[in-house]
């Protein structure tokens, strides 16, 4: 390894422990061979009014050469509010090049949903969690599984799949090995999938199986891609572990694979894993993919993530660094 790679990859776990150290469960761990993070930001810790998620992604040249890839998660930023936000950050990279930002780059949010909150304008109109669902869902697991719920939950539009022909052959299931800590469990399932009803046949194939259907969790993602449109079918499903189903589904998008559908059963052992819960859903997920040829390895995952992204060149203050553009990767 190179000097400078040894240096930056340094820099970059001591400044990833800082927040781990300073945020606590606010800060999640998404994809750790990636260098992939999200953090949840609010304007008031006990009683949040706005809230937004920023997801990063921490390049190799960072923070030497190249800046942090981010996306901005709030179903109320839109418009010129993401905009201006957006150009806060950036102005804050432009001002410290070189240097490590993400400590900054979440306080300025901060300080925006304070201001924002401080305002007449009411709270976002979003549906509001119980205390349990947001702080621990892991209390929940004794209640009883009803498998048969997720399968009926899928109310699909079938004329939507990309293929002409209407695809009714149930597609090969593979299973991956399991991953356990502290008494969880936690296996990962892939099928190809090429149309709506065949996710419905794998669910109800899976739940065929006894240990499967008594799982306290079954989260599951899939990504079809319709040719036709040029566009991806895609859905995700929490199944009571709540926002895995999207950190899953948000997992296969940076991987940029498609047809493919993947459920993770998660047996709950007594014992709460906080955020590591998520990090064992998406390394049984990834090790999966891995295995089936779906993605190949962290490096082609990163190439593949540069034709999602939607990039916007800083033209001023950037004179020294010709090469330096901030991308915020969008997701479909």
């Amino acid at each position: 390894m190179a000097e400078g790679d040894a240096g930056s990859d340094q820099r970059q776990n001591e400044e990833i422990e800082a927040m781990a150290a300073i945020y606590g469960e606010e800060w999640c761990v998404i994809d750790d061979c990636a260098k992939i993070f999200c953090i949840r930001i609010s304007d008031d810790i006990d009683d949040p009014k706005w809230t937004l998620c920023l997801q990063v992604m921490l390049p190799n040249e960072y923070p030497g050469t190249a800046p942090p890839i981010y996306q901005l998660n709030a179903p109320w930023l839109k418009g010129q509010e993401r905009a201006d936000l957006s150009n806060s950050l950036e102005e804050i990279y432009i001002q410290n090049i070189g240097e490590s930002i993400l400590y900054l780059w979440v306080e300025k949010i901060r300080d925006v949903l304070i201001q924002k909150s401080q305002m007449t304008e009411p709270g976002p109109d979003v549906k509001k969690k119980t205390e349990e669902e947001d702080v621990e869902c892991e209390d929940d697991l004794i209640l009883a599984c009803q498998p048969e719920s997720l399968v009926k939950a899928l109310d699909f539009d079938i004329s939507e799949t990309r293929t002409e022909v209407e695809v009714e052959e149930l597609p090969p299931i593979d299973h991956g090995i399991p991953i356990t800590d502290r008494r969880s469990t936690f296996q990962a399932h892939l099928a190809p999938v090429v149309c709506p009803k065949q996710v419905k046949m794998v669910l109800s194939k899976l739940y065929e199986n006894k240990k499967i259907a008594s799982a306290t969790h079954n989260i599951y993602a899939y990504r079809i891609y319709c040719e036709d449109k040029q566009t991806f079918l895609q859905d995700c499903e929490d199944d009571g572990e709540t926002a895995a189903g999207g950190r899953l589904l948000h997992l296969m998008e940076i991987l940029n694979v498609k047809n493919v559908m993947v459920v993770v059963s998660r047996w709950y052992g007594g014992i709460l894993l906080g955020p590591d819960r998520f990090k064992h859903i998406n390394n049984c997920a990834r090790n999966i993919l891995v295995e089936k040829n779906y993605t190949n390895s962290p490096e082609e995952s990163s190439k593949a993530l540069g034709k999602n992204k939607k990039c916007s060149s800083l033209s001023n203050g950037l004179s020294e660094n010709p090469g330096v553009s901030i991308c915020s990767y969008v997701l479909r």
